[in-house]
């Protein structure tokens, strides 16, 4: 994972906007109708090209594929694992649930489109390995050429999976997320022996405290969340930790939020992960300071922060200055090399399904360089 010594780097969490014809024709392949496989492969590998282009001419430094060819970060597993049938219970976030007005107006905006969530019903295994070749030669193809500083590529962490498709078969939950680390695995390797970092997704981690796990004490879920990394750092064994990345976030949606687990709270035990880069969401409102846990929790020697700069669901486009300053605070506490520049979560976690308007989105990216331009001339000058 390449760092800087001289300015500050800038990267993304993942998924990117869409173009609409796209995400038609991946919803045709979530719900099984009918789609021409050639159109699809077209459409995908001429938007992972189209996507490349664009970040770079955002002046973004370390990016990807955009998810292009994902439904979903946490569900596109099932065109690819066997063992998932049926429907998962509704994801239920606790917050809501003082504010049912607010809720059915989110369920409103949200009307659109629908999420495909199948429980874990049999033995989980790999049913179709081509869904990730193509991922992998279509990144490989785009980045010929590219000047980026370095490119990644996203995968669910065996505990999101677990958030998302509930199990209906395995004894309990820590042998659930065994067999998937053990799937997983082979997902993990392929993508860090093709040559790009690998991101791993875990808003479980964070997100999973009110929504999947709000019945358990604290107590509890800091143990579960202990057991869910042990999964994650399994399925990690082959990969050095300098070529993996973390997400963390509380949930890439607009609602209160007022019953996050604090990010303190969760510190110690996200810093067992193997992941040497961590992404955390920072921008938002009841996250942006944050930045503080650094004044008494000490980043380990061997990990370097990502934090979100921009927010990925208001259409309010950051300022440079307010980009540079939550850098600086961050870099001040932990060291200018230890630090790059991203965003809160994807803006296209599912695929049509997102608050901020596309332009809007690649405006807020060209703040964020902005703002990281302004934060070297602070840090280093």
């Amino acid at each position: 994972m390449k760092t800087s010594t001289d300015r500050i780097l800038t990267t993304h969490v993942g998924s990117l906007p869409r173009p609409a014809k796209l995400e038609d024709l991946l919803y045709k392949v979530e719900f099984e109708e009918p789609y021409d496989p050639a159109e699809l492969d077209v459409a995908v590998t001429e938007a992972v090209a189209e996507m490349v282009a664009q970040q770079r001419s955002w002046g973004l430094d370390i990016i990807n594929d955009g998810e292009m060819s994902k439904t979903g970060y946490a569900t596109y597993i099932q065109q690819r694992l066997g063992g998932f049938s049926g429907d998962s219970p509704s994801v239920r976030f606790d917050d809501l649930s003082n504010f049912p007005g607010y809720r059915k107006m989110l369920s409103r905006m949200a009307e659109t489109r629908r999420l495909n969530r199948p429980c874990c019903t049999g033995e989980v295994v790999i049913r179709d390995r081509e869904p990730l070749r193509k991922d992998l030669e279509n990144l490989t193809a785009a980045a010929q050429g590219s000047d980026a500083t370095e490119f990644f590529m996203n995968a669910a962490s065996p505990g999101v999976i677990s958030v998302f498709q509930s199990n209906e078969y395995y004894p309990d939950d820590d042998a659930y997320l065994d067999a998937l680390s053990g799937v997983m695995r082979e997902e993990y390797e392929a993508i860090a022996n093709a040559g790009f970092v690998l991101q791993i997704d875990c808003p479980d981690l964070a997100m999973g405290r009110h929504t999947e796990y709000r019945e358990l004490s604290e107590a509890d879920f800091l143990k579960h969340a202990a057991m869910q990394i042990e999964a994650l750092n399994a399925a990690l064994a082959n990969i050095p930790a300098d070529r993996v990345r973390m997400h963390i976030c509380w949930g890439n949606y607009e609602g209160p939020h007022h019953l996050d687990i604090p990010f303190e709270t969760i510190f110690d035990v996200v810093m067992q992960a193997k992941p040497q880069g961590l992404l955390v969401e920072s921008a938002n409102p009841r996250h942006s300071h944050e930045w503080r846990v650094f004044e008494t929790k000490k980043l380990p020697d061997d990990k370097i922060i990502m934090p979100g700069i921009i927010d990925s669901v208001s259409n309010y486009i950051e300022h440079p200055d307010v980009v540079a300053d939550r850098i600086c605070s961050y870099a001040n506490l932990v060291g200018r090399e230890r630090v790059i520049a991203g965003a809160d979560c994807g803006f296209a976690t599912f695929a049509g399904i997102g608050k901020v308007d596309p332009d809007i989105a690649y405006e807020k990216f060209r703040s964020l360089v902005a703002g990281a331009e302004i934060a070297s001339d602070r840090l280093w000058n």
